[in-house]
C-alpha cells in the first residue's frame, strides 16, 4: 500500500508521522509526505520530529516531495490542508488519484468530500474527523499537546466494509481509528461544537472559559449551535436530541484558558478558516431556507476586520 499524506501541518504531520514510523523499512507498504518550503527541507534532511506529552519520536517517510506527480498514484490519499486551500490543493493532487484511490479528508469543515469530488478524478471518497491538538512548532517539528487523537472515518455513502482494510491498517500503525457507518453524524457533531467556539472566541477575544462565563458570549454561542443543528437536521443528519447541551459540556471539559485555533490564527494575523467554518453555514442557511442570523453576524464581523490582528497573546490550541 502507498499512503500519501497531503498537508503536513498539525493533523497531517502527526498522523503521517505515526504511519511513517511504523512503515519505516517496509518494502511493501510506503508512506509519502507532500509538503512545501522549509518544512519539506527539514523533513528531507532530518525526518519529521513529533513531540507529544508522552515523549517524542522522529519519522522518516519513504518519500517527501512537493511534486504530486513524483509521488505517483496513491492507494490512500489523506488530505489535511486548511479549508481555504482545499479546492486549489485538490486540483494539484489530481496526479495522486485514480478510480481505485481511497481519499480521506481530515479537515474542520463538513463538506470536504463535495469540494474534492469537484476537482479530483473519480475515486473512492471518504469523510472523516479527528480530535487532536497539534501544530507545526518549526520546520520539521510537530507538537501534539492534547486531544484523544481519535480518528473517525467512513464513506458518505456506500458499503462500510469496503474500507475495513484501512481501519485495520491504521490501527496496526498505532492510530486509534474507527470506521463508522454514519460518518456524517461524527463530522457534524464535531462541527456543531467547533464552528461556534471558533467564531465566538475570535469575535469576543475570549478563551473558552471566558466565553462560557459571559452571559453575552454564551448566548451567542448557544444560538449558533442551534442554528447549525437546524441545518444539520434539514439535511437529514442524525444527531442526539440534546446535541447543543452536549456540545457546551464538551467546551467546559477544556481548560478554561483554551483558545480556538481560528482565534490564534486571527491573533497572529494569519488567514483563518472563517469561510469553511462560518461562511458555509451562512450559505447552507440560504440554500435550505434556514435563518442563521447569529452565525451571519459573527461571520460578517470577522470579515470586516480580517486584515487586522485580533490582539492578545497566543495560548494552546484545542
Amino acid at each position: 500500500m502507498k499512503i500519501v499524506f497531503a498537508g503536513l501541518g498539525g493533523v497531517g504531520g502527526y498522523y503521517g508521522a505515526v504511519v511513517a514510523r511504523f512503515l519505516e523499512g517496509n518494502e511493501e507498504d510506503r508512506a509519502v509526505f507532500l509538503a512545501r518550503g522549509e518544512h519539506l527541507k527539514a523533513i528531507r534532511d532530518r525526518g519529521l520530529r513529533v513531540v507529544t506529552p508522552e515523549g517524542e519520536f522522529t519519522a522518516r517517510p519513504f518519500l517527501a516531495t512537493d511534486t504530486p506527480s513524483e509521488a505517483g498514484v496513491a492507494d490512500v490519499l489523506v488530505v489535511a490542508v486548511k479549508g481555504y486551500d482545499l479546492e486549489s490543493a485538490g486540483r494539484e493532487f489530481a496526479p495522486l488519484v485514480d478510480a481505485h484511490t481511497v481519499v480521506l479528508p481530515l479537515l474542520n469543515g463538513v463538506n470536504s468530500p463535495e469540494i474534492l469530488r469537484s476537482v479530483l478524478p473519480p475515486c473512492r471518497m471518504l469523510n472523516g474527523c479527528v480530535y487532536i491538538s497539534s501544530s507545526i512548532e518549526g520546520p520539521g517539528v510537530i507538537r501534539q499537546t492534547g486531544g484523544s487523537r481519535k480518528l473517525f472515518f467512513g464513506p458518505p455513502e456506500g458499503k462500510t466494509e469496503d474500507f475495513r482494510f484501512l481501519e485495520e491498517f491504521l490501527r496496526k500503525c498505532g492510530i486509534d481509528a474507527a470506521l463508522l457507518e454514519n460518518v456524517d453524524e461524527a463530522v457534524w457533531t464535531k462541527f456543531i461544537f467547533l464552528s461556534p467556539f471558533a467564531g465566538v472566541t475570535s469575535l469576543f477575544h475570549r478563551t473558552f472559559g471566558e466565553v462560557l462565563a459571559g452571559e453575552d458570549s454564551l448566548s451567542v454561542l448557544r444560538g449558533m449551535m442551534q442554528e447549525i443543528e437546524t441545518i444539520a437536521r434539514k439535511k437529514g443528519i442524525s444527531l442526539p436530541p440534546d446535541i447543543v447541551d452536549l456540545s457546551l459540556e464538551k467546551g467546559r471539559s477544556f481548560p478554561p484558558e483554551t483558545k480556538s485555533s481560528m482565534q490564534l490564527d486571527c491573533e497572529r494575523g494569519r488567514r483563518t478558516e472563517a469561510d469553511s467554518l462560518l461562511g458555509f453555514v451562512v450559505g447552507e442557511g440560504e440554500r435550505l431556507g434556514a435563518d442563521v442570523p447569529l452565525t451571519r453576524g459573527v461571520y460578517d464581523a470577522l470579515l470586516l476586520r480580517a486584515s487586522h490582528p485580533c490582539g492578545g497573546q497566543p495560548e494552546q490550541r484545542p
